[in-house]
């Protein structure tokens, strides 16, 4: 009935459920068994730590509950929790049961075709594919899941935990972390581009986000295309991932709207907009909220709803996606666009089909922008957005990375390889052959070459 995010009022714990099962044991005495997947969420970040609970129940009375924690997605705390707890059930009638039931049904049905990773070498027996290379360079222990989308089919891993593989893999809920930055704020920019045309990259954030006028001028030129770029030229320290590492965490433990906004907006001008690149979630936060306005401007509605009833829904994700994480610990706050949604195996084949696969039609419908959509996977030779700093010079356009042709040099054609990437060890990689791979990790390990490499041979790069 109720899926998704869950705020508890908690200022340590919210919860995210999905759908589980029902069934009957002959040693039950005639109660029903119930088992259904949850995660506990950390109360305004990100952090997953997925479980199982476990009752018996009947018309009567139900059972004490078993629930058991041994996995998560979280760099920074990871522990095993379980325990048994007094419940109490009391029968009633479901609102609009069939039509629940129904919609999972049609969920289910509509997932991607999906098999083990080890199909790989059957479904093309004459490419040579070594499966080792899938999941390589991850610890084993800190690997959630990961996977490969190619020619229509989702090949994925188990969903291991600390004790066996967990019973819901299809459910599994990792975090997006700063995928989110691409999966929510970069596509929200090409949903505005196709419903309001290309000029949205132009949009000041001055005229859309009033708290800017606390920067003293700062923000005046700063235009959307800009701030989803990371080249505001608004910053405090100039190294890689400088300022995200040492300035922002007053801005990432904010929970008020007001704080976080502030927060955002505390960083002196530097250098003019759209010449240097400086990592700032901070930044995705005010382009989220710009977007948001705009919206609202054209007598639209607010950005996640545009998201979830535009994109993910036409998309067919998973109800479990159409939540977030917001400002305030509260459902009605702001979504935090640069972190916050929490991902199924399918819910990436569905998005990376989408982008890599369907440049963005549905049904035979243009639901994100085209030309822009070229521009934010490499596909413009125009527009490739922004070189990063660091040992490695990516590309950063429109929320999404880009590992350069200089990482590729064993193909015959210039490639770049976009990319969503996620704090603690998370990678979707979307190859010009139409392959992505995926994992999601915790042990901040970013390792994706040689596993997108693989599927070279299948597909080949370079037609």
């Amino acid at each position: 009935v109720t899926q998704g995010l869950a705020y508890t009022g908690s200022v340590y714990w919210n919860y995210h459920v999905s759908p589980g099962r029902v069934w009957s044991e002959n040693s039950d005495n005639g109660y029903s068994r119930a088992s259904f997947p949850f995660a506990l969420i950390e109360y305004n970040q990100n952090c997953t730590h997925n479980g199982e609970m476990m009752f018996l129940f009947n018309a009567s009375g139900i059972s004490q509950v078993r629930y058991q924690i041994t996995q998560e997605t979280c760099f920074l705390e990871k522990f095993d929790f379980w325990g048994q707890l007094t419940a109490t059930y009391t029968p009633q009638t479901v609102a609009n049961a069939q039509a629940l039931k129904n919609n999972e049904a049609i969920e289910v049905t509509n997932r991607i075709p999906s098999k083990p990773i080890s199909a790989l070498t059957t479904d093309y027996p004459s490419a040579g594919i070594n499966l080792a290379q899938f999941g390589s360079g991850i610890t084993a222990a800190d690997m959630t899941y990961y996977g490969i989308y190619i020619n229509g089919v989702n090949y994925v891993s188990s969903c291991g935990t600390r004790y066996g593989n967990y019973a819901f893999c299809d459910s599994m809920r990792a975090p997006s972390y700063s995928t989110a930055k691409s999966a929510m704020a970069g596509v929200a920019l090409l949903r505005l581009g196709q419903k309001y045309g290309t000029g949205i990259y132009n949009t000041l954030i001055k005229d859309y986000v009033p708290e800017s006028s606390a920067s003293a001028g700062v923000w005046t030129t700063v235009t959307l295309n800009n701030t989803l770029d990371m080249a505001t030229g608004n910053y405090s320290l100039a190294g890689y991932e400088a300022d995200e590492n040492n300035n922002m965490g007053p801005f990432l433990t904010a929970v008020p709207y007001t704080t976080k906004i502030a927060d955002a907006f505390s960083f002196p001008n530097k250098k003019a907009p759209g010449t240097t690149w400086i990592y700032h979630t901070s930044d995705t936060f005010i382009a989220g909220r710009a977007m948001n306005n705009y919206s609202l401007a054209q007598s639209g509605p607010d950005i996640f709803n545009v998201l979830v009833n535009e994109v993910y829904t036409p998309a067919k994700k998973s109800a479990g996606f159409m939540s977030t994480v917001r400002t305030d610990n509260s459902p009605t706050g702001v979504p935090f666009s640069g972190y916050g949604l929490f991902w199924t195996q399918d819910d990436v084949a569905k998005m990376v089909k989408l982008l890599n696969n369907d440049h963005g039609v549905v049904s035979g419908t243009q639901i994100l922008n085209s030309s822009m959509l070229d521009d934010t996977l490499q596909k413009n030779s125009l527009d490739r957005g922004v070189v990063t700093s660091g040992t490695v010079p990516f590309q950063y356009n429109n929320a999404f990375w880009a590992a350069p042709p200089s990482q590729f040099t064993q193909y015959t054609c210039p490639v770049y390889i976009p990319f969503m990437s996620g704090y603690g060890g998370i990678t979707i990689a979307m190859a010009p052959n139409g392959a992505t791979y995926y994992y999601f990790s915790d042990n901040n390990e970013f390792s994706w070459y040689n596993a997108i490499n693989e599927t070279n041979k299948i597909n080949p790069m370079c037609p």
